[in-house]
């Protein structure tokens, strides 16, 4: 008797992973030659944990975590780095005339088949996710001959060989695209590079938090940021100033686009590099974890002809990210868009986007005077820092067009006040300006290690303060594949308020501060807090997160 298989599709509706409209819709949508689990996992609708355990019972493939798993590192030259990244397999043991290797695809029956004729070996395969193979290529496989050295010998106090930081085979080189290669893979933001004064400490910023990855000796610390410097062109002779730079390089196969800062300190030069993957840019503006009201009323904001929009937050709270999502959107063959940035993070087909440079005079406010007479519809300006630009920018809104920005303030509320804070006339502010949207990032409940608990009594009361119940909270264990955080991925919490007559009658007659705040609560506008509690009780994230980035009053 034949047993036939079930599909994969049939397996996950039956476990309750997904339901049976997401599954057609996944299949209807799907490029050609895409896989299904990809596919579902591109959408979000599974996590690659829950896919793996269907696939193990589908397939009877046995499923392996790497976080911590025991390898022998003399098997790794069996299957050269390049080739472990590129077919996502690493090798776990082996047994007599048996290989057994993990795989992200145990189907890939020609990478099974060239491992065999390359090693002689049978090949037994194990399932693990994509993140913990490249995790584990990534940590393992650099133990190559030359750091060791790097690391244990100490130079001689002469200058730097231009050779060791140029050539592509330098034990530095390597290390600074090993660094590089591990951020990316655990798809940190920003790289940090500390020197302190007995060694240099490299750290990540992972869903918005800092980790250390490694310490280095100090005696590496200027062939690291030499090596980065020339990366970056920046000048390796000057390091009293602080510098900026960009470096556009490929990182597994993939674009990868680092903006560079560097800094003076007391033990040397710290050196930021933010990372800016070109390949996973949101630019789905259905995707920015917008709730339905505040969905609604950012789409009317950004839809009128006329009017300033501005989005608010502090530095790393995706405000470029959702600007970039609302031009996307309005983005058609109709519309002329011109944005003036600094720099330009992510290109956009279709829309003239400057960079401005103060070192010819070309400032956020020069930009904004020759864009007005480019005839746009719709302009974006990367950042209101001073009081000419905002007065540029309000005079277009004015005169016809739909001007976005971004502002540094910590609610929606406080940007009227540091408007008028700035010298622009009242009238002028209430006059162009359409709404207000504050943003912030917070960390997701990893999907695969959340659990329902009850609630505390202190978050009971938070709760209650705010109008609202709670009878259960998600929260993470701790697994391999948020490596053991409990958190994984970061969702945004808004604040939208929409400017109504009554509110620029507060601000035409000078009144206080609290009238506004009244009339926002009678608009039934959601604050950050509420918005995030909303959240919270969806199960999405933790109240320990909201009350990280948003004051509960």
């Amino acid at each position: 008797m034949v047993q036939t298989r079930k599909r994969l599709g049939d397996l996950l509706v039956e476990a309750g992973l997904i339901s049976e409209e997401k599954l057609n819709m996944a299949l209807q949508e799907k490029e050609k030659g895409q896989k299904l689990g990809d596919a579902l996992l591109q959408k979000g609708y599974i996590t690659e944990q829950q896919l793996i355990e269907v696939l193990e019972f589908q397939l009877g493939i046995p499923h392996v975590s790497l976080y911590r798993y025991p390898f022998d590192t003399n098997l790794f030259h069996l299957i050269p780095k390049e080739e472990a990244k590129r077919n996502l397999m690493i090798p776990l043991k082996k047994e007599g005339e048996k290989l057994y290797v993990a795989m992200s695809d145990p189907m890939d029956f020609y990478a099974i088949e060239d491992l065999r004729l390359s090693t002689g070996f049978q090949i037994e395969t194990a399932i693990a996710t994509k993140d913990d193979i490249l995790r584990a290529v990534t940590k393992y496989y650099d133990t190559e001959e030359g750091f060791e050295e790097l690391v244990n010998e100490k130079p001689e106090k002469s200058t730097i060989e231009e050779q060791t930081i140029v050539d592509q085979d330098s034990p530095i080189v390597k290390l600074v695209n090993q660094i590089l290669s591990n951020a990316v893979t655990q798809k940190a933001s920003d790289i940090h590079i500390d020197p302190q004064e007995t060694k240099v400490s490299i750290r990540y910023r992972i869903d918005g938090v800092l980790r250390t990855e490694r310490n280095l000796p100090k005696h590496m610390q200027s062939m690291l940021i030499a090596r980065i410097k020339i990366m970056a062109n920046l000048d390796i002779t000057e390091f009293r100033v602080p510098q900026d730079g960009r470096i556009k390089t490929n990182v597994d196969y993939r674009p990868v686009d680092l903006r560079v800062s560097t800094l003076p300190t007391v033990f040397g030069e710290k050196v930021v590099m933010r990372i800016l993957d070109l390949s996973s840019a949101l630019n789905d503006i259905k995707q920015l974890g917008f709730n339905k009201l505040n969905f609604k009323r950012f789409m009317d904001m950004i839809q009128q002809p006329t009017g300033i929009v501005l989005i608010t937050g502090p530095t790393g709270s995706g405000k470029s990210s959702t600007l970039y999502a609302a031009l996307n959107h309005l983005n058609s063959e109709e519309v002329n868009i011109i944005t003036v940035e600094d720099p330009v993070e992510y290109q956009l087909e279709g829309i003239n986007q400057i960079g401005v440079n103060p070192n010819v005079g070309l400032t956020f406010a020069k930009g904004l005077r020759a864009i007005l007479r480019q005839d746009p519809n719709i302009i974006m300006v990367g950042e209101i820092r001073d009081k000419e630009t905002v007065e540029v920018a309000i005079r277009a809104s004015l005169t016809g067009h739909l001007v976005l920005s971004t502002i540094h303030t910590n609610d929606s509320l406080g940007t009227v006040t540091r408007l008028l804070d700035m010298g622009v006339e009242p009238f002028l502010v209430a006059s162009s300006l359409s709404g207000i949207v504050a943003q912030r990032l917070v960390r997701k409940v990893c999907r695969d290690c959340g659990r329902e608990h009850e609630p505390s009594k202190r978050e009971v009361e938070i709760f209650a303060k705010r109008g609202m119940k709670i009878d259960k909270i998600m929260r993470g264990e701790g697994c391999s594949s948020c490596n053991m955080t409990g958190y994984k991925g970061r969702l945004a919490i808004h604040e939208v308020l929409v400017m109504n007559d009554d509110m620029k009658k507060v601000i035409l007659n000078g009144e206080a501060f609290s009238k506004l705040r009244e009339h926002a609560v009678k608009n039934k506008t959601i604050f950050l807090v509420d918005d995030g509690l909303l959240k919270v009780k969806q199960g999405l994230t933790t109240t320990e997160e909201i009350l990280r980035v948003a004051i509960s009053e």
